[in-house]
Parts: C-alpha cells; structure tokens; sequence
C-alpha cells in the first residue's frame, strides 16, 4: 500500500498506462513536427509500436491523444473540511502534482494546442467533464441540491483560474512550478471576494 492506503496498480494496470503514454506522446509529438491535421492514427500507432486497433482501445480519435484529461487519473476530487477555496486547492493538487511530473509532455501538449486551434475546443469539452465531477464534489461537501447553482459556477469560477494558470505555467516554459501558478489565481479569487 501506498502512504494514502491505495492498491499498487497490477502489472496489467501498468501496461495500460505504459502503452496510453506512448501513444499521446507520439500523437503529440507527430502533431508537433507536422501539424495536428497532418497526422494520423496509422503513423501514431507505428511511432508507439502498436496496431491501431490497439490505439481505438485508448482514444475514440486522435485529438483525444492530443488533448487529454488533467484530471482524469483523479477520479472525483474529495472536498476537505477547510474554507472552500483553500479546500478546492488541497483536493486539486495531485492534478497539479501530475501535470508537473509530467512537465514536459504537458507544455509539449500546450505548444500544440496553441499551434492548432481546432483543437480548443476539444480541451474545453475535456475541461468541462472534470468542472462537472468538481461541481459534484462541492455539492457533496455542502449538502446541496445536485441542481443548487452554487457548485456549478464556484467549479467553472476554479476552472477558469486553473486554466489561466495552466497557459500562464506553459507560456512561461514551465519556469516555475505550476502550483505556484495555481496559487497566484486562487488568490486573486479570494481577492475578490474581499474587494468592493
């Protein structure tokens, strides 16, 4: 068991991620050298030295390589018991941690993204799955009605800080550490809630 008590993933497990990783690294990287539009399954199966059946296990189109989840190995955030905004930062920092392990493949990520803006889109549509499963969490934690406007527009408000982090983190070539990023906007958050 790890110190947080979760299962070590199984070898299987581990050959997922392995093989998920290689192919949003080729996809990233093809789409990098040529072009998003100018590549292809085919050639991101061959660079990950897989089939491309193998590839439609993973990603329904290559733009969901391109793309990604930031928060999709986190399953839903649990909300601790602290000031809201303070308790949206702690459950969210294991995205941040990850982003930042993986800091290379997400500000390759970003560099694509901002050279090929058909996919924009598709990050915003990804961004708003895990601005859902926050808003559960903060419903959960507050004992508000799942249809309560307050989770909905606190996890869009977090949302939107965090993505300005993520592009002010990237631009800056990863510089510093994206939490301190994430700090900074949160901040600001809590500013105006004290500003008239």
């Amino acid at each position: 068991m790890h110190a947080d008590d979760s299962p070590l993933p199984g070898r299987r497990e581990l050959k997922r991620r392995q093989t998920r990783l290689a192919l949003i690294t080729a996809a990233l990287r093809l789409a990098d050298e040529r072009g998003a539009d100018r590549v292809t399954v085919d050639e991101i199966s061959a660079a990950a030295e897989v089939s491309p059946r193998t590839f439609f296990n993973y990603f329904a189109t290559k733009e969901d390589a391109l793309v990604g989840d930031p928060l999709e190995d986190c399953g839903t955030p649990v909300i601790p018991d602290l000031p809201l905004l303070d308790a949206l930062l702690h459950a969210l920092t294991p995205a941040f941690e990850q982003i930042q392990q993986d800091r290379d493949l997400w500000l390759l990520r970003m560099r694509v993204i901002a050279a090929n803006p058909q996919l924009l889109p598709l990050l915003i549509a990804a961004a708003a799955s895990a601005e859902q499963r926050l808003s559960a969490a903060i419903a959960a934690r507050s004992g508000l009605a799942p249809d309560h406007p307050r989770p909905p527009v606190v996890a869009a408000v977090a949302n939107a800080a965090v993505r300005v982090a993520l592009i002010r983190w990237a631009g800056s070539g990863g510089s510093r550490p994206l939490i301190e990023h994430v700090r900074e906007a949160f901040a600001i958050l809590h500013d105006l809630k004290e500003s008239r």
